[in-house]
Order: C-alpha cells, then structure tokens, then sequence
C-alpha cells in the first residue's frame, strides 16, 4: 500500500486540515480546562466521564469548578464544539484521544496506574484504524511504550501502522489566571516520526508554544522534573524555616531579600505541607522506577521527609503557642482551621496538608472544625474517611473569640484576615498572609 494512503498518513492530512474530532478522556481538573481551550481553538470535542453528574452538567453548560466560568462551557455547548457522555462505546468517533485520568500512589507510596491501564483496556475494546491516543496523565518514564502501547495492541491493531501514540504531560494550574491552558507551552513525546508530526500538529491548533522532545519517556520525564524541582525547593526552605526559628531569623523575610538578586536565586516559599495531585505524588512515581534500575534517589526521598513532616511541625508550633499565650493543651482545645483545599481560591482537597493536620489535632483531643468558602463539605478520601461530610463553619465575628486558636492552613484571598485578627484570641499562620496583609498583631504566630 503506498505510505500516503495508509490510515496514520490519513489522520495526519485531517490534522493538518483542522478536520478532526478529539476525545477527552476524565473530565477532572485536567480534562474539563483541556476539553474548554480546544473548543475555543474551534476542534470539536468529545469528552468522556464515568460519573452521569459531571456529563449532565457540561451538556447543560454548567460549570462545577468555580475557576472555570460557566460562560465559557456554554458558549462551547452551544457553539456544537463540546458534549459529553458517559457512554464508553462512543470511544471509535472521535480521531484523537486524549487521556486525562487520575495516577494516584498506593498505600505503599507506589504508582497506582489502574485508571491508566483501564482506560487503555476500554479503548483497545474499541480502537479502529487511524486514531491517535495520548496520554497526558502523569506517570514514570516508561508508561507510554511499556503499559500503553501493549494493551493498545491487544486489539489486534498495530501502532505507527494502524494507530499512533503519543505523551503529552497536563501542566494544568488550578485557580491561576495567569497560567491557564491556553497560554502554556505543550511539551510533546512520541516514539515515531509519524506520531511525533501528529501530536506536534494537534497541540500547535492550541498551544502557545510546543515543544517536541525525542521519545515519549523524555517526555514523561519532563513532567517529574518539572514537579520534582518544585517539591525539592519547598522542603529546601521548609527546613530553613526549622533552622531559622530557634535562631530568631523570619524566613519571609529571608526569601523576600534574597529574591531581589536578579540571578542565581528563585523564590520558594515554606508551608503547611505539600497538596495536590501532582507535587507530592510525582517524586514518587521516579523513585519507584528508578529503583528498577537499582538506582536511590536519596535526595527526592529527603525532600519527601521533610515535606511530610510538615504538618506535625505546625501542629508543635501550635501547641507551644496554646501553651505560651492560654495555658492550654492541645487537649480539649478549639481550634477552627481556615482553608482545607490544598491551595488558595481552588475547592481542591486532594492531598491538601490540611486533611491531615485535622487528623493530627484530633488524635491529640482537640475539637477541630473548619471554615473554607469553596469546600462547603469535605469529600470522600482515601487517607481521610472519617472527615468525609463535615462542613464548613461559618466566619461570624462574634464567634471567632469562642475558638481557642485559628489556624491558617490555606490562605484564599476572599477571607478578610483583619477582621479574624481582631476577633480571634489566636492566629496560627502558615502562609505568612497576616503580614501579607499589612496586619500586626501580637496574637498572631507564624507556624
């Protein structure tokens, strides 16, 4: 058959066409601001979810997370660029799919790629000639051509012959304005020159830049640098933080000299510990795999220990601080934390050091209740059963005084922090955001 009519040279030509339909695979945090851009870019999307809710909502142009307007999944719904289903058989209609499901750890902090490989399993059920899959979740330098690829191939089909594959790691930043999708470059791996020149067009349509590296595990590994970087830097100044303090040095004020050298430095800043579904996963899943090849990651691991052990360091910091200001132990104390999602102006509660601080305080006997204006009730987690359904408390001046500590463990910008300074017998805060605020008060305390 001559090379320019086989099913991968089709594709390629309706790429380069802009005739394609995508499908996006989990319409998370990841899939759903994937499945807004491209439409915006004018391709036609096909978004698939297990969950009948989140399907229902997107076909009615409703929105359910508060950092993407509805207007825009309207517009999308309306403008016929986007439906949703969760109807699995759809899988053969759209020419591209792309990936966007969870990788979570297990209990053993090891890769957890069961919603990768089912994924994979449900589309080789239904692959036919001429599509393209990508994979965009975050994994090990390997996953593509070692996890992907083979169950891809169990349909009989064979890639860069009847199919093509390829990587392309999210970079999503949840409630940034400044660093939405359509303004990130698009980091792109593939394992064939026919792949590498299909996913390279298709990301061009909405990128503002693509990068093509030489393989899909360069590619994934790109990904874990980019997050490994990050999580090595915050446990960096996390103990500096720990060093400075019996010292009498305020590592703000630290970080915020030092960032005024114009090179050689980037500021980092210290915390309650490390959320989300990227920063405090990803190191793990590089530490698995290099241990495949005998191989220790002594200082990703350290990094990890140090931001693990973040939440027990705020939970002394407060303890001596209860002590110090009330005579009062942890036991029996009222403590209101403000802020359970992972980071500012998101409702996302994934891996949030908050969780796990609630826990600690708990363990220790104190009376812990919450106040988060994007998370009216704490969802079902893995780690945290027992706090799933608790609810918000609400922020009433006349009732801050009843809690023996607040406790700042996310600091979004909607909650007025001088009118909880007044009104609070003590602050306990992680985030620095008092002083942020130009708020100084005797009875606030950095954690």
């Amino acid at each position: 058959m001559d090379q320019r009519q086989t099913p991968t040279a089709e594709l390629i030509a309706r790429l380069r066409a802009k005739d394609v339909t995508l499908g996006v695979i989990g319409l998370g945090y990841v899939g759903l601001p994937v499945c807004v851009t491209v439409a915006e870019a004018g391709l036609r999307i096909l978004g698939f979810d297990t969950d009948p809710s989140k399907v229902k909502q997107i076909n009615q142009g409703i929105s359910y997370f508060q950092h993407i307007p509805s207007e825009r999944i309207t517009a999308a719904v309306h403008g016929c660029f986007l439906t949703a289903t969760d109807d699995f058989a759809r899988l053969s209609e759209p020419d591209i799919l792309l990936i966007c499901v969870p990788t979570p750890l297990t209990a053993h902090s090891e890769p957890d790629l069961s919603f990768v490989t089912s994924t994979a399993e449900t589309i080789a059920r239904h692959l036919r000639r001429g599509q393209m899959i990508v994979l965009e979740s975050t994994t090990y330098p390997g996953t593509t051509t070692e996890v992907l690829l083979p169950i891809l191939e169990s349909s009989g089909l064979k890639a860069d012959v009847d199919f093509l594959l390829a990587f392309s790691p999210e970079r999503e930043d949840p409630g940034n304005p400044e660093h939405s999708s359509a303004k990130i470059p698009k980091v792109v791996g593939a394992d064939s020159p026919d792949a590498q020149e299909a996913v390279t067009t298709l990301y061009s349509y909405f990128a503002p830049r693509v990068v093509k590296v030489s393989s899909s595990a360069t590619a994934e590994a790109v990904k874990l640098t980019e997050n490994i970087f990050r999580a090595v830097n915050i446990a960096l100044v996390n103990e500096l933080k720990i060093i400075f303090e019996p010292m009498g040095i305020d590592i703000w004020e630290v970080i915020e000299a030092a960032k005024t050298k114009p090179f050689g430095f980037m500021p980092f800043y210290p915390g309650p510990g490390l959320g989300g579904h990227c920063v405090p996963i990803d190191p793990f899943y590089l530490t698995w795999k290099a241990r495949q090849h005998g191989i220790g990651t002594q200082f990703i691991e350290l990094a990890g220990r140090i931001n693990t052990a973040m939440p027990q360091h705020v939970i002394d910091k407060l303890a001596v601080a209860l002590d110090a200001r009330h005579g009062k132990s942890l036991k029996a104390s009222s403590i209101l934390i403000l802020g359970i999602a992972y980071k500012k102006n998101v409702q996302d509660t994934r891996e949030s050091p908050a969780l796990r601080i609630m826990d600690l305080l708990e363990a220790r006997g104190a009376d812990v209740g919450y106040h988060d204006p994007y998370v009216p009730v704490i969802p079902q987690t893995r780690e945290h059963k027992s706090l799933a359904g608790r609810r918000s408390r609400p922020l009433l001046p006349a009732e801050l005084g009843a809690y023996d500590a607040l406790l700042i463990v996310t600091d979004h910008d909607c909650i007025d922090y001088k009118r909880l300074v007044e009104n609070a017998k003590l602050v306990i805060d992680t985030r620095n955001v008092c002083r942020r605020a130009g708020i100084a008060s005797p009875n606030v305390v950095l954690a």
